[in-house]
């Protein structure tokens, strides 16, 4: 997939500066509510519904003139947290049109030629840059290849500027510790990485891992959410970017621990021989209200972002 700029789509509001869809930028291109016609996306084409379905144009997105594009400075405006004090977990996700969490059995999540492409890989990273730390499951470290969590230059200057430390920390969950302590994720990590797993896991691999990372027990023979997420907060990484796999995410969900997600839609049909972003650890739940804060724009490809909707 090629390097397309990013637009937002919804809301038309842009964040400061940002040369997007928003009302300002729409007007100045001949995109208004007066002007859209079949050349843009304005409020004519998007009804007073922003955006349904019955509230489009029949000349579509792929007609739209195409605005300023989004901006890094634009993006992480769009993706800041409202309160950094205030703990939030955040998952980032990408799924094909028909609901496929990989194709070929890579998620394309920044990391691998599956799903992704070059605008998801620039908001993955943006998010890491943004984060305390970056959750991820063992499984998924080892068929995505991680390796050390280290940012780039621009990434860590605009992090100490922010009073952030240079890189986030990276947390692996693994509850039979199944980490090779010599890899690169922890070999070349730049701040020693941190190992969720249960108190049942073997005690020479958690001798092994603990000369290399500090291992927590989140539970006894299994790793609890809940416990999880405490165990990050008592450190003080706040901020958790959650970036897979299913299972987690899946955890996650049920026990009502996740506040945002950030999913990408692939413009590919893959089948349907990929498993879901969530895969269910237990019995079903009850659905989670999900409310819709951006939607963003890259050739075909789509980048949403949800918050979760809780009452009281």
């Amino acid at each position: 997939m090629s390097d397309d700029p990013i637009v937002q789509l919804y809301p038309t509001a842009t964040p400061a500066g940002a040369a997007g869809v928003g009302a300002a930028s729409m007007g100045a291109a001949g995109m208004g509510a007066a002007g859209a016609g079949a050349a843009g996306v304005g409020a004519a084409d998007m009804g007073a519904a922003g955006g349904g379905a019955a509230g489009w144009s029949a000349a579509g997105v792929g007609a739209a003139r195409t605005p300023g594009a989004l901006t890094d400075t634009d993006l992480l405006a769009l993706y800041a947290p409202a309160e950094r004090s205030v703990p939030s977990v955040r998952a980032n996700f990408i799924s094909s049109i028909d609901g496929s969490a990989t194709a070929g059995g890579l998620s394309g999540g920044g990391l691998s030629s599956g799903l992704g492409a070059p605008a998801d890989k620039r908001v993955f990273d943006l998010q890491r840059q943004l984060c305390d730390v970056v959750l991820v499951g063992a499984g998924t470290v080892r068929s995505e290849g991680y390796g050390a969590m280290l940012l780039g230059p621009d990434a860590r200057s605009w992090r100490v500027a922010n009073g952030l430390p240079e890189h986030p920390t990276f947390a692996i969950v693994s509850g039979r510790l199944d980490l090779d302590p010599a890899s690169d994720v922890f070999a070349k990590a730049p701040v020693r990485p941190v190992v969720l797993t249960a108190r049942s896991a073997g005690a020479a691999k958690r001798k092994e891992l603990e000369r290399v990372a500090d291992v927590v027990d989140c539970g006894e023979t299994r790793v609890d959410a809940e416990a999880l997420i405490a165990a990050l907060t008592a450190r003080g990484l706040l901020r958790v970017h959650c970036e897979g796999g299913p299972s987690l995410l899946g955890s996650l969900v049920a026990a009502d621990l996740l506040d945002e997600l950030c999913l990408t839609v692939s413009p590919a049909l893959e089948g349907g021989a990929g498993p879901r972003i969530v895969t269910a650890g237990g019995k079903a739940i009850a659905l989670r209200p999900m409310g819709l804060d951006h939607v963003l724009l890259a050739g075909s490809m789509l980048l949403t972002k949800y918050s979760r909707r809780r009452r009281g």
